[in-house]
């Protein structure tokens, strides 16, 4: 599953009053005494351009009508990188990958600065599993936008595939120096696609890392929450976070201690 996040600018809202003439009567009509009843106010008009429209069918998940304004666009405006980006995103949602991956490289070959474009370009690689491919990407994308902490987390994600433990570990913990908060996915990121944290293979080795990282940035709420994942994870060499350095922040919480602490044996039954 991609995890999309997308803010959309504030729409533009044109009121439209009916306009209003006043004409000289020559006499008073008469007065009713008949109840009257006064018309319903008109409702005012809401228009949105075709960009703000597919922005709000990516919001809504609606990629394939966004698809095809986002089409209709590119096809207007073809040098319009962040286009052909959100068209890719919008084939990305619905799994077209090779699809979404010749709009990111053309968005990026029509601007050669735009770094969301690099970045959506590494989350294919990643998703084939290229990794080295995905490292390249990223770095390209960190290179032109250096403070963002989304592209040092796909990086992270890149290198943990490639088993490179300690340059993911390394990335991750950038990432949270720029963000404390990296890794809440509620936050709007404007056209950048954050790779699916669902690790399937080495989970437990995963969330030990994770906790690594906000040991070393102080967080110790967020250290035992993967902490914990860890340990109910089965992975066996959590006890390490005792003589870890980056662990030296946090290690004498009692909340991390009662994660390390050995589980009591459970009495045999007769």
């Amino acid at each position: 599953m991609i995890r999309y996040s997308l803010a959309i600018p504030a729409v533009g809202i044109f009121l439209l009053a009916p306009s209003i003439s006043f004409h000289a009567q020559v006499s008073p009509p008469p007065v009713s005494t008949a109840s009257t009843t006064a018309p319903a106010p008109s409702r005012p008009q809401t228009t949105l351009s075709e960009e703000e429209q597919a922005r709000l069918y990516l919001i809504k998940k609606q990629f394939r009508e966004a698809q095809d304004i986002y089409h209709h666009l590119t096809v207007e405006h073809p040098k319009n990188a962040v286009y052909w980006n959100e068209l890719g995103i919008a084939f990305h949602n619905q799994l077209e990958l090779e699809a979404a991956l010749k709009c990111y490289e053309k968005s990026a070959k029509v601007d050669s600065h735009y770094a969301d474009a690099l970045n959506n370009i590494g989350t294919i690689y990643y998703e084939r599993k290229k990794y080295p491919k995905a490292i390249r990407a990223y770095k390209r994308a960190i290179a032109l936008k250096n403070d963002f902490s989304p592209f040092y987390m796909n990086l992270g994600y890149a290198y943990f595939g490639k088993k490179e433990y300690d340059d993911s570990i390394a990335s991750f913990r950038k990432a949270l120096d720029i963000d404390p908060d990296a890794f809440d996915i509620s936050k709007n990121r404007s056209g950048t696609i954050i790779q699916d944290r669902s690790i399937r293979t080495d989970r437990g080795l995963f969330y030990f890392l994770l906790a690594k990282s906000f040991a070393a940035a102080g967080n110790i709420d967020r250290c035992v929450i993967y902490l914990r994942k860890a340990r109910d994870d089965g992975y066996a060499d959590i006890n390490s976070a005792k003589s870890d350095p980056s662990f030296a922040k946090v290690i004498s919480d009692p909340a991390v201690q009662e994660v390390l602490a050995p589980k009591p044996i459970e009495p045999t039954q007769p």
